[in-house]
């Protein structure tokens, strides 16, 4: 059957709404904060309706990938209308009957019609929350997702280093108790619970997003041909963001991608605003 608005949302469904949100960004009809906050809200959605109101107003045919084209619900309005008589009857049988019989095996009072159930039976209203958090970490939608987690759980997004890895991340922030001490944090779905360290001399704050997100993903996907390292095996890539070392721009982000590969590993520097600071290339294990 034809998918409707209602129908619940995939993993696959949210990642391509994600695709089709870094086009839009790539092209020019996202500004970056649309862009982040519209990946957070396609990361959490539940049905395929909330996805599908992420991008009904965005030019979609250049993207890689489309979502499924919705039917409109119909309610069975005139079914409904015939059934409505026989139900009404049958329930009101089967309340009475089931009252009586639920108070004879049950009931805790004198009368069928002061019986209590148990209150851990009764349906509470609360709605079923599906919860996605990004697990590849490595691209626009997974960046937006993970920083989106940084500010659900710590309430912003500072701290004094974060490394990304394709499939999790490590942060260090300060203990709010004591600024001589720094926490540690890795996420995998999610953040876990920190461990403790000492705060190393000339470590600060600085907010660990704001740098040109899209600049910078794309030099890191291009990296391990940009440090010559050929048809090797790549075995692991890590995004490493830290406060800037120049005296003039204190609250800037110094990135520097790694690349480890079969035969070597190689490094890059980039400023916040993607530019290359430095290449080092391929280095023998």
């Amino acid at each position: 059957m034809r998918q409707t608005a209602g129908t619940r949302a995939k993993d696959d469904d949210r990642t391509k709404t994600c695709q089709i949100l870094d086009s839009a960004l790539g092209d020019g009809q996202l500004s970056m904060e649309e862009h982040r906050q519209r990946v957070a809200a396609a990361t959490t959605a539940a049905t395929l309706g909330d996805l599908q109101s992420l991008v009904g107003d965005l030019q979609t045919e250049n993207a890689p990938v489309q979502l499924p084209e919705l039917a409109k619900s119909r309610l069975g309005a005139a079914r409904a209308k015939r059934a409505w008589g026989y139900t009404l009857a049958v329930t009101a049988v089967l309340v009475v009957l089931g009252i009586a019989i639920g108070w004879g095996l049950y009931g805790n009072s004198t009368s069928p019609l002061d019986f209590t159930t148990d209150p851990g039976a009764k349906p509470d209203g609360v709605v079923p929350v599906v919860v996605t958090p990004p697990k590849e970490l490595q691209s626009l939608g997974g960046l937006s997702g993970l920083f989106a987690q940084m500010r659900t759980k710590f309430g912003d997004t500072t701290g004094y280093s974060l490394s990304i890895n394709p499939d999790d991340a490590y942060l260090q922030r300060s203990d709010p108790r004591d600024d001589r001490r720094v926490l540690n944090y890795r996420y995998q779905g999610g953040w876990g619970d920190p461990s403790e360290g000492t705060k190393s001399d000339g470590q600060r704050v600085v907010d660990l997003s704001n740098f040109e997100w899209p600049k910078v993903m794309a030099l890191v996907k291009g990296a391990p041909q940009t440090l010559e390292m050929g048809s090797q095996r790549i075995d692991d890539v890590s995004i490493n963001i830290d406060p800037s070392r120049d005296p003039l721009t204190p609250d800037a982000v110094n990135i520097r991608i790694a690349v480890d590969g079969e035969f070597g590993n190689g490094t890059m520097e980039l400023a916040p605003d993607g530019t290359i600071k430095s290449i080092t290339p391929v280095k023998s294990s």
